[in-house]
């Protein structure tokens, strides 16, 4: 599933960038057109304008949802990217009143949740530091937290939501008895 995410992004950030005027109107979740339009509530996770947003996301994508949906399956897995996705979109777009785009929100909650059914494991942060998977999520919940109000373009508050759905809803998958794992 996660492969197909990927690929659905790779297929949509061409398109965005061949026709971004329908991206950016069709595609996005605008807070002037989500009644209207309310499949950008989940299109909205699979758009990227930007080669280096596209990639920084595919590679979050590559290395950490993998690892969850081997886990948890595909459904399970499936069901955490686009409840988290959703949920950040929509915080986005409620306290700054913009438009909301990208998949770095779902994965914040794939983020999130690994953390809790999976808490020894370790991640390199940027590559080279090595640390915990709960510290990590710390660190960057805490990260995206002083950054809120910021102007930089960039969704922390989507971030921040997709965290704390990612650790409820690993908080779900956790406690609940084996014969009630599924969906």
């Amino acid at each position: 599933m996660s492969g197909l995410i990927l690929l659905i992004c790779i297929v949509a950030f061409i398109l965005c960038n061949i026709f971004p005027q329908f991206a950016y109107y069709y595609l996005t979740l605008n807070p002037y057109f989500v009644m209207q339009r309310p499949w950008t509530l989940i299109t909205s996770m699979f758009v990227h304008f930007r080669f280096d947003h596209l990639l920084l996301n595919m590679l979050f994508l590559f290395f950490f949802a993998t690892n969850l949906e081997r886990l948890v399956g595909e459904r399970k897995f499936l069901a955490i990217y686009i409840v988290s996705g959703i949920v950040a979109g929509a915080a986005q777009m409620l306290v700054t009143g913009g438009f909301s785009y990208g998949a770095s929100g779902a994965l914040y909650g794939v983020l999130g949740c690994l953390a809790v059914i999976a808490p020894q494991t370790r991640i390199l942060l940027f590559f080279v530091i090595p640390m915990g998977i709960r510290a990590a999520v710390l660190l960057f919940a805490l990260i995206e937290f002083m950054s809120l109000g910021s102007m930089d373009g960039i969704g922390h508050m989507a971030h921040l939501a997709g965290i704390l759905v990612g650790l409820a809803y690993g908080e779900v998958l956790t406690k609940r008895p084996k014969y009630y794992y599924d969906l």
